[in-house]
Order: structure tokens, then sequence, then C-alpha cells
């Protein structure tokens, strides 16, 4: 028993010092950011100078940032199919990175119906994705020296698309499909088996994670809140058991892809343990871009040595064809930029389409603000997710209810009526009031969003919030019916159109 003991403690302390050596990279460039984004830049041009790419934008002319965002445009992912193309249907080499691209990352985050393709490098797999996981582990590790998580299983919430062969050695996926699949076997031995966590079908995918989760030592979770939720729910369900007596020794969980807080108060009511906590992370397809730096903030620390060169779009640029762009160096702590990208996977001045705020430039912290797609402007209100979210939690916390998820759109000006923005919400427990809970999401609203509050003003051009619940399962049932659910897919929060909000209310009236 003595022995047992003595060997699970060297066990640990092993475990512990792998953990914690992560950090020292991190160290490495929270102490030199400037620096170690212009050796990220040089790398990236030398690899890209004699591509296609490259030699069409006059790489070899480029001595500098300046240079940099001078000769080569800013492009969207419509200018970066053109490019794709020729590595996909012509089957050319050496076209945006000079190394093969035998992977590409099937972009499908939210419910557009046309998938995305983006390159995947060897390079981009290892020293970028899989680098800023190691980032992750450390970040989290030299604040909780204690933690034990790898010696357990991770329970990891993948996406629904299995990888598939498109050409001679070429395959896609979505990127958590193309990270299980590449993983070390030490790795993924501590994971969700792929022939699980990679399921197409969802329904199926759902049970075998639950009769998987029940019989194993869980420790730690990796997936996208809401869809995480879903499976925590089924696995009590299944067994009438809480979380922390199936799992006792579950300590973390990495989380990503929506807001946290609306979820936090359900989580928190899940799993009611001291010792269990939350971890932000940002991640897509296009690469892994940042981390929660430290335990009392969700802030999250820019990853800039992953193969990563980061420029970054004011909010009045946005909408502009050849926006300008400010590097690393120039951004200030309160303002909303878009992200803007360079990488190893032979992205070039690739718009991501997601806003962040900095919050710090010492270290470099930020937070997720929305996506330049996902905003309301109907009446000039200017509204983002970062609003939404916080607003609806303000509700919620005021009310004691609870939500599963949501959408919001606009109502447009006719004959009787102002415009006003129509929530659809799907609540977890709804709130005693209902007017109560609008009166408070307005109000939250308009301390938040100066623009929104003089929108609002007087009920001139913009009403009070329209409201309708919806019945509790139909956001999972509608993107079921879209062929959406699970994995990565999420429910777009904000629309500057009726698209989304028109196609659900069609739905639940196609069930009544």
């Amino acid at each position: 028993m003595l022995h047992t003991f003595h060997m699970l403690r060297m066990i640990r302390k092993i475990a512990r010092n792998i953990l914690t050596s992560y950090y020292r990279p991190v160290k490495k460039f929270v102490d030199d950011p400037l620096g170690t984004q212009q050796k990220t830049l040089n790398y990236l041009l030398e690899h890209g100078r004699k591509t296609r790419y490259g030699t069409k934008n006059h790489f070899d002319r480029i001595t500098g940032e300046a240079d940099f965002s001078r000769l080569v445009p800013v492009i969207a992912y419509e200018d970066l199919r053109l490019w794709l193309d020729k590595i996909i249907i012509e089957k050319q080499a050496n076209v945006l990175w000079d190394t093969p691209v035998r992977w590409f990352a099937m972009s499908s985050g939210t419910t557009e119906d046309k998938s995305k393709y983006i390159p995947v490098t060897k390079e981009s797999l290892f020293n970028g994705n899989y680098k800023a996981g190691y980032h992750m582990l450390g970040m989290y590790a030299i604040h909780y020296p204690d933690s034990a998580f790898i010696l357990g299983k991770t329970l990891v919430m993948g996406g629904s698309q299995q990888v598939n062969r498109i050409g001679n050695g070429i395959y896609t996926g979505d990127i958590s499909a193309i990270l299980m699949k590449n993983l070390p076997a030490p790795a993924r031995s501590r994971r969700t088996p792929e022939s699980i966590a990679l399921l197409s079908d969802w329904e199926e995918k759902l049970q075998k994670l639950t009769d998987y989760a029940i019989g194993n030592d869980i420790r730690a979770m990796i997936g996208v809140p809401s869809w995480m939720m879903v499976l925590l729910k089924k696995i009590v369900q299944e067994t009438g058991r809480s979380i922390p007596d199936i799992w006792p020794h579950l300590e973390v969980f990495f989380h990503g892809g929506v807001s946290f807080l609306p979820f936090q108060e359900q989580y928190e009511k899940m799993i009611p343990s001291e010792r269990m906590r939350y971890w932000e992370t940002y991640n897509a397809s296009e690469g892994f871009f940042g981390v929660q730096f430290v335990p009392e903030s969700k802030d999250m620390l820019l990853l800039l040595d992953n193969e990563v060169y980061y420029e970054f779009i004011p909010a009045g640029e946005w909408n502009k064809a050849q926006p300008d762009t400010i590097p690393l160096s120039g951004v200030e702590a309160g303002k909303q930029y878009a992200v803007v990208i360079s990488t190893s996977g032979g992205l070039w001045r690739y718009k991501i389409g997601d806003t962040i705020e900095f919050t710090s430039t010492n270290p470099y912290l930020f937070k997720l603000t929305g996506r330049t797609r996902q905003f309301i402007n109907a009446f000039g209100e200017e509204l983002i997710v970062d609003n939404a979210d916080r607003a609806i939690n303000e509700a919620c916390q005021q009310t004691g209810a609870k939500i599963t998820e949501y959408t919001v759109a606009p109502v447009y000006f006719d004959d009787d009526n102002n415009g006003a923005h129509e929530w659809l919400i799907e609540f977890e427990t709804p709130p005693a009031d209902m007017g109560l809970f609008r009166t408070l999401l307005d109000e939250s609203l308009k301390k938040l969003n100066s623009d929104y509050e003089a929108k609002r003003a007087y009920d001139l051009s913009l009403s009070m919030p329209v409201i309708r619940t919806m019945e509790k399962g139909m956001f999972y049932e509608w993107m079921k019916f879209k062929e959406k659910s699970g994995g990565q897919n999420k429910v777009p929060k904000l629309s500057n159109d009726r698209k989304y909000v028109n196609s659900i209310l069609q739905f639940v009236a196609s069930k009544s």
C-alpha cells in the first residue's frame, strides 16, 4: 500500500513537471512580443517567397511589416478560394506554401450552407495547433500545480465531420477530426476514442459518448459549452447520478467556440465542485490563437509564437474592400478590431471574421467580442455579440432565469410600428416575470451600448425588445434539421437580417 502511494506521488510529480515545462515558451514570447512577431513574419515570408502566391504579390521585395501591408492584399475566403482550386482541382504544388497541403479543414461553425476549406500543412498542424495546445496546458498548470488530469481521461466533444479523401493524398474534415487523426499515440490514448468522437451521426455519437464517459475516469473535458451541456444532461439522465459522483477527479473544462457567460451558472449547478475549473480558449479552423491567462479573468493571451502573424482592422474599416490595418505594436486597449492572420498553413493577410477587444497590451490580453458578420446595425445601434451576451446574462442573474440558446434579428419599420430587436430565447429556467426580464435586458443593453441607448430614447427609432420563448429542445431540433448538430456548429447569436430567425420560426410553425 505504501509502495503504491509513493508510486502515485512520483507519477503526479512527473506529470506536474511536464505540464509546467510547457509554460517556459509562453513566458519567452510574453517578455518579447513584438520581436517574436517579427521573427514569425520573417519565417512565413521565407517559406512563401517562392510560391505562386508569393511571386504574384512580390514577396521578394518585402523587407518588413510596412512592405507586407503595402504589397499584399487583405483577402476574404472568396479571394482565397481561387487559389485553393489550384491545389484541389488543378493539383498544383507550391501555391500558397512551399510544403505539401495534405489536409483541408472544413469550417462549419455556423449554419451557413456552404463549407469553407482551410488549408492545413504539417507546419500549421504541429507548430501551430499542437504547440498552442501545449501553451494552454502550461498556462493552466502554472496556476494549478496540483493538477492531475493527465493521469485520467479527457472527454473530447469532436466535430461531426468524418475525414474524407478528395484526391490523391488530400483529405478533408473539420479541424477537430484532423487534430485527432494526427495526434501522437500516447496523447490519443488519453482522449475519447476517435471512433466515437468523430462519428458523423450526432444521435449515435451522443449515445456512445455517454456510454464511454460513464465507464471511464474523466478528469478533463474539451468542447463547445452548448453541446457539452447536452452530453452532461444525457449522462445525468441515464445514470440518475451527479457528475461529481460519476467523475470524482474531474477538474477542468477547456472550452471555446461560444461565450461561456450564458452557460456558467448551468455548469456550476451541474458540477457543484470547488475543484472544478473552466479555462477559455480561442481556436478555429484557421488556427489556435488565444488561451485564458490567469484564473481570475477570462481574458485570453494572444499566442505569438505558433507561426501566426497578426494584423488588426480598426472598427471603422471593417467593411472596406482594402481596409487599413495596424500591426500588434499599434493596438490599443479598449478598442474593437477585426483579426487578420498570415499562417504557415498558407493563409496570407486573411480576414477570419472575428472581432476582439484588447484589455491589456502588456501582456497582450483580449476578449472575443463577436463576428464581423454577426451584428445588428439596422437602425444605427451597432449591437455586437458581446453586448448581447452580457445583457442577457445580467437579466438572467437578476431574475433567476437560465438560458439554453438564443438568437436575435431586427424587426423592420412598418406603417404602424418602429423597429425593434426580436429575441428567440430557449430557457432552461424561464423567469417568473417575462416583462421584468425584458425590461432588464433592455436596460442592460442601454448601459453597455450608447448607440443602442440613443436609438431607444423615447422609442423614436427603436422600440422595446420583442421576446419569443422557444420550447425546450427547439434550437437543437432546428440545428438537426439543418444538418448542423453537434461539434463545432453554433447558432448565430446576432444577424443583421431575418434569415435565421425566419427559418427558425418557419420550422417551429411546421412542427405545430
